[in-house]
Formats: C-alpha cells, structure tokens, sequence
C-alpha cells in the first residue's frame, strides 16, 4: 500500500486536517475524561492521562511503520482542535483493509463533523487510488458511528470480533464511488 495516507492541508467546508501533534495533549485529554468516548467498546482503561499518552505513542508507530495514521481535525472558524480522523492500515480477519477512523471530542459531537471529516477521507483514498475499497469498523452497538458510515455511502458488509468487540464492518468500493466535485 502506499505511504500517501496522511491528508496534510487537507480541508473541508468547515475543518481543516493537519499533522497530530504532541501540542495538542492537553486539547485531546478530555476526550479519555469522557465515560461516553468508550461506551461503545470494551476492553481495561488506564487514567485518561495514559490513555491519552498511549494513543499519541500509537498513532506515532503508525506513522513511522507506513500504517495510516489520524489526522488532527481543526475547526475553521476556531481554530480549535476537535478530534481526529484518518486512515488506518488495520488488519480485520487475517486481510490488510484500509479503515476510515473518526473520533470527535463530546462537545462537537452531533454537528455533523464526522460525515464531513469521514466524506473528505473517502473522497481522498479513492482519488489517490489507495485501496479498491475502504472500511469503517464500528461496535454493533454504536449507532452515531454507524450512521455516519451510512452517510459515508458505506453498507455492513459483516459482522465479526475485533479486538475483542464485537462489530460491523461496513464497506465501499471504489466502483461505487462517486465523486462530489463541490468539495
């Protein structure tokens, strides 16, 4: 697969996708303090501090092994960091995908921040001919995500477990794709 999965002064109508940062801790820490952020998938929480520390670390490995990464999103009118999407190199029962991953912290939640930022990730791995289809890998019960999955043209393909949680793959191929040109 190709190194070209971060999406570096990619924007949209309202965000603007940037680098990860270690800057921007102390902006993601709420996200670890929120019980809601986890409700959806199960598995030992360390503080939120360490968790937050601990994903930094992971997205960091993801980078320096050519596995996709998270993308700070940045909201335009503030300037304020407001959670992180991507695309993930993951491997799902034993094959390599290419996930479109989203997380928002609560508060920006429900504004329609995820589709946009979900949208621009699929429109950017189709038009870079990263991978014939993309995946969103979402708890069974995680209704919010699975809607913007839904949005994001992508249909449950299976369901299956990973890493311990049960979950829906959904799934678009890059045939099916149509491409928005007003964006």
């Amino acid at each position: 697969m190709p190194s070209d999965y971060l999406m570096n002064r990619v924007e949209t109508e309202r965000l603007k996708f940037r680098p990860i940062s270690l800057d921007d801790t102390d902006d993601w820490l709420p996200f670890f303090e929120d019980p809601a952020s986890f409700q959806y998938w199960k598995g030992a929480r360390e503080t939120p501090a360490v968790e937050c520390e601990n994903w930094y670390v992971k997205q960091f490995k993801r980078l320096t092994e050519n596995r996709g990464g998270m993308n700070a999103l940045i909201e335009k009118a503030t300037g304020k960091l407001i959670g992180h999407a991507g695309l993930l190199v993951q491997t799902v029962d034993g094959l390599t995908e290419l996930e479109v991953a989203y997380s928002l912290l609560s508060k920006f939640r429900e504004k329609g921040f995820a589709t946009e930022a979900a949208r621009k990730c699929k429109e950017y791995a189709f038009e870079k001919e990263l991978a014939p289809s993309l995946i969103s890998i979402i708890s069974l019960t995680n209704v919010p995500s699975a809607n913007v999955a839904i949005k994001n043209g992508m249909r449950i393909e299976k369901q299956t477990v990973y890493n311990e949680n049960e979950v829906n793959i959904f799934r678009i191929h890059r045939s099916k794709y149509i491409p928005n040109k007003t964006t």
